[in-house]
């Protein structure tokens, strides 16, 4: 029988194919039975004990690490830190904690939860959790013992002022409240810091909205999602829907499983609709943040100001595994209304925190608004108005990152009263001079920038052997750029100031107090304020280039 060689080449092609999905299930299969027989091997002859739970764990890690930052596993014991990131809740005291030496200090507790209505405050250490020492334990580890069902008791023995005090804190379900601030920064815009998108946040940023606008007579709003790490895409679609009316489409999802394709869009009348918006971002703005950022920006809904966003454009789903365990696997990519992806699309080069570097212009493509702006993508969204962060002064800076700020704070919140108002807290001359002399008794000490170039030019010059012909000019140059504690305190006298007031606006009026304290003192928000107050600048960003 002759065969028509177009069946022959259809009879290949499905071969192929057939053979081709065989190929993969034989070496899915193969490689599965190689890692059993390998770990019974193992089990059965190692020289050592070995631990199967710890051993597969960190096999696990390790291959899940060859494929994106956010694919993660989490076991039976750790689904509790995966619920947290999904709801914002958990059973427990309501704290934040770090490793401080040998023990564990508390060094944030949030307001009215069992933490706080115990007496435990920033700068108290944690000695023991039922009479198991914290000593040498990590904050992590501590974590874990904190945390339980709600209801249930423990025993914390805490360190303040040389003196162990025995604390009985009985946990309570914490649910985080992703608003803790809004209020007026002038007379006519009102202000949102809205720092997650845990389930059911948008009941908090509805409050919110609708108490400026329609009981403190907000007629403009900023929206500050700076280091907002994002969460659940269907409350930035709700976030969105806020100020945009029904049928918009906010964000799509794409990836290889067809089941996770989706399309996002308003469905309820908005709160407001045509309300003069300005949303604030950074680096540490990510995820759903850039969503809602994305989403206004291509909607030309509002307008962006602050830094580039992260750029994670990743959707995960969490997926049950055997014996409770559970992966949290990436699944697809988010698309924003204009169709760029918010996923930086290059890795290789990115910024120290893991945030989008630059990208190549090669790999970059622009895209159009709804008003036919131009946008790019190649990761995160970059903001319609550029405004740096505020940074710390060298000095200022390693004030605050070995910890004497926070340290001094502790003792000034012991030994003064409690201030009436977030007005009336005002660091002194003499409690200037205090810390000052706190420095000292700390052994306080850092090198400039020009010191440590300084030191390198000197060993390398010495490496060179030009050293000692140079020496006299070196020291004199080392001599000139020498700092004291005077001159610097001196200097930047402002700086170290307002770094000892925000953290005291913390201790007294918790987190609610910090940010209130730091608005009139951001930049970011200082130029957000201006913006929302110049309508026909706002008008001209958001307008189509030929139509400016």
């Amino acid at each position: 029988m002759i065969i028509p060689a177009m069946a022959i080449a259809a009879l290949i092609t499905l071969g192929f194919l057939m053979g081709g999905q065989e190929n993969k299930d034989f070496r899915l299969t193969k490689n599965l039975d190689i890692y059993i027989s390998l770990f019974r091997e193992l089990n059965a002859f190692y020289v050592d004990e070995i631990d199967p739970e710890k051993l597969v764990h960190k096999s696990i890690n390790s291959m899940l690490s060859t494929l994106d930052p956010y694919t993660v596993f989490y076991p039976e014991e750790d689904t509790g830190d995966l619920d947290f990131m999904t709801t914002g809740k958990y059973g427990g005291f309501g704290s934040l904690i770090r490793k401080s030496g040998d023990y564990i200090l508390v060094t944030n507790v949030y307001q009215g939860f069992p933490a706080d209505k115990s007496g435990i405050r920033p700068g108290d250490l944690m000695i023991s959790i039922d009479g198991k020492s914290l000593r040498g334990v990590s904050s992590d580890k501590a974590s874990d013992m904190l945390k339980g069902e709600p209801g249930t008791e423990a025993e914390i023995i805490i360190r303040r002022n040389g003196e162990d005090i025995v604390k009985r804190v009985k946990r309570e379900r914490i649910s985080i409240s992703a608003v803790p601030y809004y209020g007026m920064v002038d007379e006519n815009t009102g202000y949102i810091r809205f720092t997650n998108f845990t389930q059911n946040c948008i009941s908090d940023v509805r409050q919110a909205l609708t108490d400026l606008k329609d009981n403190q007579g907000a007629g403009d709003l900023i929206l500050d999602l700076r280091n907002n790490p994002g969460g659940l895409v269907a409350e930035a679609v709700e976030i969105v829907n806020l100020f945009v009316r029904p049928g918009q489409e906010v964000v799509s999802t794409r990836g290889r499983a067809k089941q996770y394709d989706a399309v996002f869009r308003t469905t309820k009348s908005p709160v407001a609709p045509d309300m003069p918006l300005v949303i604030l971002i950074n680096r540490g703005s990510a995820s759903a943040s850039e969503i809602v950022a994305g989403a206004i920006q291509d909607l030309d809904r509002g307008v962006i100001i602050g830094e580039r966003s992260y750029g994670k454009g990743l959707v995960q789903v969490a997926r049950p595994l055997s014996y409770k365990a559970q992966v949290k696997m990436t699944t697809a990519k988010y698309y924003i209304p204009s169709g760029r992806c918010i996923q930086a699309v290059d890795f290789s080069h990115p910024n120290e925190d893991g945030s989008v570097g630059q990208i190549p212009d090669s790999l970059i493509s622009t895209f159009s608004t709804r008003n036919g702006r131009p946008v790019k993508d190649g990761g995160g969204i970059i903001p319609d108005i550029d405004v740096p962060s505020d940074m710390l002064n060298r000095f200022a800076g390693e004030l605050y990152v070995q910890n004497m700020i926070f340290d001094f704070a502790t003792r000034y919140y012991w030994t003064r009263p409690q201030p009436s108002t977030l007005d009336s807290l005002k660091i002194t001359n003499e409690d200037l001079q205090e810390f000052k002399t706190f420095l000292s008794e700390r052994n306080f000490t850092y090198k400039t920038g020009s010191e440590s170039l300084l030191e390198e030019l000197a060993g390398t010059a010495a490496e060179e052997g030009l050293y000692e012909a140079n020496r006299e000019e070196l020291e004199k140059l080392k001599s000139g750029l020498s700092h004291t504690l005077d001159r610097d305190m001196d200097l930047y006298k402002n700086e170290v100031t307002e770094l000892i007031e925000s953290e005291l606006a913390g201790r007294y009026f918790y987190d609610r107090g910090m940010v209130e304290y730091s608005i009139s003192r951001d930049s970011q928000i200082r130029e957000a304020v201006r913006i929302a107050g110049e309508r026909d600048r706002y008008i001209s960003l958001l307008s189509a280039p030929d139509s400016i």
